[in-house]
């Protein structure tokens, strides 16, 4: 909340430092967080449209992504399109923009739930993270991994850990030198690191992200 007569951005500033402060904590982070900028997390209005964006993005690079969601907007005149107008798209005409059958239903199902059981960015406010996730991935289609994306990049929420992402795991078996032999227990380990983060988790990953992406 903000404090009379502090402008915003100031307090956002403190944020960051704050946020970079905790988790210098982290000695292999430490390294990280030396060589990247601050990020700053946003707020998305269009949740579905969002979710749709991430549906269609999965399993393909960026740039091959980015144009078929540029076709997927040229389908409503470059425009965002609302839910409806999601609806009322016939799956074939999804499938024209390079949408697999299965992405095209997907999309149809959350622009469906969407109209019918609402999904705008009050309502999703008032849910804790894990709400949130319960709420989402009654679509068919969307997993938990979608539904963290949605917390990270659209709803600002700051301690989100998502111990599935492939990213995540092969940054953390390399930066914490894990092993990988047993799964399970490797999974327990990342959980454990991750706690003393907490509760700036999203940012810590956005940070292991970044230092993937330098290494790639």
């Amino acid at each position: 909340m903000r404090k009379t007569g502090m402008p915003a951005g100031v307090l956002y500033k403190d944020l960051l430092m704050h946020y970079i402060t905790h988790l210098c904590k982290d000695k292999k982070l430490k390294k990280l967080l030396s060589r990247q900028p601050a990020f700053q997390l946003k707020i998305k209005k269009d949740i579905y449209l969002h979710l749709c964006a991430s549906v269609i993005s999965q399993q393909l690079s960026v740039k091959v992504a980015d144009v078929i969601y540029k076709r997927f907007l040229d389908l409503y005149n470059g425009k965002k399109p609302t839910a409806q107008q999601i609806c009322n798209t016939p799956l074939d005409t999804l499938r024209s923009v390079g949408l697999s059958a299965a992405k095209a239903g997907y999309v149809h199902n959350i622009a469906k739930f969407a109209t019918e059981q609402g999904m705008d960015l009050r309502k999703l406010r008032q849910m804790d993270n894990e709400q949130v996730i319960a709420y989402i991935t009654q679509i068919k289609g969307v997993g938990r991994w979608t539904a963290e994306m949605l917390l990270m990049f659209a709803l600002q929420r700051e301690d989100v850990f998502p111990a599935d992402d492939l990213g995540i795991q092969v940054v953390m078996r390399d930066l914490y030198k894990l092993d990988t032999s047993d799964q399970k227990a490797f999974r327990q380990h990342m959980l454990n690191i991750s706690e003393k983060w907490t509760p700036y988790r999203t940012y810590a990953c956005l940070h292991l992200w970044a230092w993937k992406d330098l290494k790639m």
